[in-house]
């Protein structure tokens, strides 16, 4: 039987599984559906939502990423991310310093979201060889209606804030930065890549809100694992679409490029957290554009959402293409290829 690889399942796999799932509390209003990473429960005359998600990729840091990671995924909902749990799995041979630290870098990003810490679990586990960290986001949702990954209509521009790949341009210039140096990168290039953690940064969260309130979008959804193809993958699964972006259109920052060509990478489908895609109506993309740039959010349209029997397309200088697909994120890829070395 063939072994899966390093990363998310398949997205069909995914499909398969959820499929099993039994939906008859009626108290569930989204339950597990490709591309919704937040499910939204009813409790009497208001919804809560709920999103985990596993922070496994990062060695440093890591506290600080599960609270961000997180809150992106209920800030895409167009809801402000409230209370936060966390379960810390520490590896054999972790100190009292170590735990200390992976703590406080939850608070840390707690604190500035304005999330509390709700609770949690932490132990010492046997067999892992770096921190993970487990967590889980609530919010309460407010009389606006939720936001779906489902929501993207035919006619919708797609517009992608600040660019790509933020996260796993960051994530290998932590973890490769000798390896870089050695192929000719210049530490400044590699230093500024590490610190994309902070500018432009992993959270979405602003950005998020300030779509939400300021025009009608119709979704928004971060690309994470898979990076944005795999992100407009998943928008194309929920809504049913089809999708045509243009890849001049697509803002790489510079430094992620000149790591993905010195590592044979392909930053479309490298790990994206800190870029939002919003998908709203054309009339509407002025506004949005606006008011991101007033709050110094960079945002572009890279495309439009189309009708589904158009497929998922890409325009490049050699003409129109399938967008591609990645079956694992090219950070896991890059990662397992240095092990087996």
């Amino acid at each position: 039987m063939d072994t899966l690889p390093v990363g998310k399942l398949p997205i069909e796999l995914v499909g398969r599984l959820i499929s099993k799932v039994e939906r008859e509390d009626k108290q569930v209003v989204l339950g597990p559906s490709i591309g919704e990473d937040a499910a939204i429960l009813r409790l009497s005359d208001r919804l809560l939502v709920v999103e985990t998600d596993p922070v496994t990729f990062a060695t440093d840091l890591v506290g600080w990423y599960a609270v961000h990671i997180n809150a992106n995924d209920i800030a895409t909902r167009g809801v402000k991310p409230r209370w936060f749990l966390a379960t810390l799995l520490l590896p054999e041979r972790c100190t009292y310093q170590d735990a200390e630290n992976v703590f406080n870098q939850i608070l840390s990003a707690c604190h500035s979201l304005d999330i509390t810490l709700v609770g949690g679990h932490t132990e010492i586990s046997y067999g892992l060889q770096r921190p993970i960290v487990v967590g889980c986001m609530l919010a309460e949702a407010g009389d606006q209606p939720i936001i779906m990954t489902s929501g993207a209509k035919p006619g919708d521009d797609i517009v992608l804030t600040k660019g790509i790949a933020i996260e796993g341009a960051a994530i290998l210039a932590r973890r490769a930065a000798r390896q870089l140096f050695s192929a000719g990168l210049s530490k400044d290039v590699i230093e500024r890549a590490a610190n994309y953690l902070f500018s432009p940064g992993i959270s979405v969260v602003k950005e998020a809100l300030i779509a939400r309130s300021g025009v009608p979008v119709n979704c928004m959804h971060d690309p994470t694992e898979g990076g944005l193809s795999t992100g407009l993958l998943e928008i194309a699964s929920a809504a049913k679409v089809g999708i045509l972006v243009k890849e001049s259109s697509i803002p790489v920052l510079a430094e992620c490029k000149v790591i993905c060509d010195s590592l044979n990478l392909d930053p479309l489908g490298l790990l994206a957290s800190g870029a939002l895609i919003i998908t709203l109506p054309a009339t509407e993309t002025p506004k949005l554009l606006g008011l991101l740039h007033q709050a110094g959010i960079e945002a572009n349209v890279i495309g439009e959402i189309t009708e589904p029997d158009k497929g998922l397309k890409i325009f490049t200088e050699a003409g129109m293409r399938d967008l591609p697909r990645f079956d694992r994120d090219e950070l896991a890829r890059f990662l397992e290829a240095q092990s087996d070395d």
